[in-house]
């Protein structure tokens, strides 16, 4: 009885750290997307080439933070 508990929640606890792992990947890939998209954006609207760059490492940014 006491292993069929642990073996749960020992479960639970790698669920949990599976799902804090899976939330900072993926907020980490939405902000360099979004940034990258908003410079490719302005890119084109503003006939440059840098902002796009600048919009990739600033999304990394905010996505680490």
């Amino acid at each position: 009885m006491d292993d069929e508990k642990n073996t749960q929640e020992e479960n639970q606890e790698v669920t949990r750290r599976s799902g804090i792992a899976y939330a900072a990947g993926l907020t980490i890939f939405i902000s360099v997307v979004s940034f990258m998209g908003l410079g490719w954006l302005l890119d084109r609207w503003l006939g440059t080439s840098w902002i796009m760059v600048a919009g990739i490492v600033l999304g990394s940014v905010v996505g680490f933070y």
